[in-house]
């Protein structure tokens, strides 16, 4: 794809979520762009992300960090630990669903925040949606559910040939079930099954605690400059940042 071709614009410098005491900011997709899965799947592979209905990217002075990431889904292979979070989720049923509002699904978002990014105003319904919703992208709500109950939903973009973790949220009472890596473990065995050759996973940062799950699926591949770069279960995710 030509760069020139979709207009950039940057938005203000604010402080970073991940990295105390640095500013970040983020390049965004000119608004007027005629947006589409198929080009969401083309900025991707160039390190963008969507939120709600904007793609963007950091562009942090100073600083590359933030390192996007994707899974070769034909190549994955299962850790021992993997293959445990499997076995401990035996009871778990998997509900693939379509982009709508349900109120279960937002009053879980309300408390796994509450339990794991506390702040003094919890997020409104439109907050909810105008984050994880959007007018131009396929995207999925899949729910993980034990019996009756609500075990956590993951937000899944799909795209010609690849799938996108945009989002996954949980109860943090399940924590031990560790439902995170369980829905990412769904992913990659959606996308083999469709045949897809990708999952992206966002970004991963070094030394990140929320990050780190990240390193653990294996082969990976880390968009360094301008090209992507894989590492294999033996070789640790290092790259350089300033």
């Amino acid at each position: 794809m030509n760069r020139e071709a979709v207009a950039i614009w940057t938005g203000p410098s604010h402080s970073c979520s991940y990295l105390p005491g640095r500013d970040a900011q983020f390049g965004y997709v000119a608004s007027d762009f005629d947006l589409s899965p198929e080009l969401y799947r083309m900025l991707m592979e160039q390190g963008f992300r969507r939120c709600g209905n904007w793609v963007y990217r950091p562009y942090c002075n100073g600083c590359s960090a933030c390192v996007p990431v994707r899974l070769p889904a034909a190549d994955f292979r299962l850790t021992r630990a993997q293959r445990r979070v499997l076995k401990r989720n035996a009871d778990v049923e998997v509900h693939d669903g379509i982009a709508r509002f349900e109120e279960a699904q937002f009053q879980l978002y309300v408390k796994y925040l509450a339990a794991r990014h506390p702040t003094d105003s919890p997020p409104t319904r439109d907050d909810y949606w105008s984050f994880f919703g959007s007018a131009w992208a396929e995207t999925r709500f899949v729910e993980f559910r034990v019996g009756t109950g609500l075990l956590g939903v993951a937000v899944v973009d799909r795209v010609p040939g690849a799938l996108s973790a945009v989002y996954t949220f949980f109860d943090p009472a399940a924590a031990a079930r560790s439902p995170g890596s369980l829905a990412v473990l769904w992913q990659i065995s959606e996308a083999r099954q469709m045949g897809f050759d990708w999952v992206y996973l966002g970004y991963w940062i070094a030394g990140c605690r929320k990050m780190a799950y990240k390193e653990k699926f294996r082969p990976l591949e880390a968009r360094i400059g301008d090209r992507w770069c894989r590492f294999d279960l033996d070789e640790p995710l290092s790259v350089s940042v300033v």
